[in-house]
């Protein structure tokens, strides 16, 4: 088995050619990321380990997998990370439930599914996957340290299929926030009707569909106002909004000041 632990490996194997067990990226010693199909080596979990099982990255969860779960149940998932117990403590100041199960939100499963496009079989396609993982835990962890995971099986009237729409529809406002997007627009692109995709928003990422699509141009907004020299008027076109005045004042409202009083203390930071 293919492990990465900062040196390089004497038989690196093809992607195609992992008929067993996942593909293993040692991280650290408190961290290892499995990756593709068919178990995991527990010979390589490290200590007191908690692991997290991402299904196939396009499903709406990530659950919680018991360390005798990494070979058997574990194979349906694309993505799995164990982390020593210790770590969590050390680094998040938090541990899961142990039968945890989360709703992942689009940005989450954006992250996921990064991790598994990796293909390659060398050295640097290992330290990608690496940072990639790194980058899905923290952010993983952000998201449960916020209270933003929703948990399967809780506040939730929707079915599985309802909610694997949903998020697609989330994911819709994320990739394509630029669109004149309407509640009726996504809804009937995801095979939802309207009120249920208003009621999956509310119930899955606490937000109305216009609520998403102003914060995602608000955000790239904010990143335009720190990375360009476009004049405040032409980002809050080119994010949606028609006129200096609505852009001024949803972005005041979201970040509790000005664009302009943003810029000047980006520029001076």
């Amino acid at each position: 088995m293919h492990i990465w632990d900062g040196t390089a490996t004497d038989a690196p194997i093809r992607w195609d050619d992992r008929m067993t067990n996942k593909l293993s990226i040692r991280i650290s010693p408190e961290f290892t990321s499995f990756v593709g199909r068919g178990p995991c080596d527990p010979a390589v979990l490290p200590p007191d380990a908690l692991i997290f099982g991402f299904g196939d990255i396009g499903e709406p969860a990530v659950s919680m997998l018991l360390p005798e779960d990494v070979v058997g149940t574990a194979d349906d998932h694309l993505v799995v990370f164990a982390i020593s117990g210790a770590a969590c403590d050390r680094l998040f100041a938090l541990r899961p439930k142990a039968d945890g199960r989360w709703y992942l939100p689009a940005n989450l499963r954006g992250l996921g599914r990064a991790v598994v496009a990796v293909e390659g079989d060398s050295e640097v396609d290992d330290m990608l996957r690496s940072a990639r993982s790194q980058e899905l835990l923290c952010q993983l962890f952000a998201e449960l340290a916020a209270g933003r995971m929703v948990e399967v099986g809780g506040s939730t009237s929707l079915s599985e299929l309802d909610i694997t729409r949903v998020a697609a529809a989330h994911q819709l406002v994320n990739e394509k926030w630029q669109e004149k997007l309407t509640v009726g627009s996504v809804a009937r692109r995801c095979g939802l009707s309207k009120a249920k995709l208003t009621r999956g928003f509310r119930e899955l990422y606490r937000c109305s569909v216009a609520e998403a699509v102003s914060e995602r141009r608000l955000q790239r907004a904010r990143q335009l106002l720190a990375q360009s020299d476009l004049p405040i008027s032409s980002i809050g076109y080119n994010c949606g909004y028609m006129s200096n005045a609505s852009f001024t004042r949803a972005f005041a409202r979201r970040f509790g000041m000005a664009p302009t009083k943003m810029r000047g203390r980006e520029a001076t930071a």
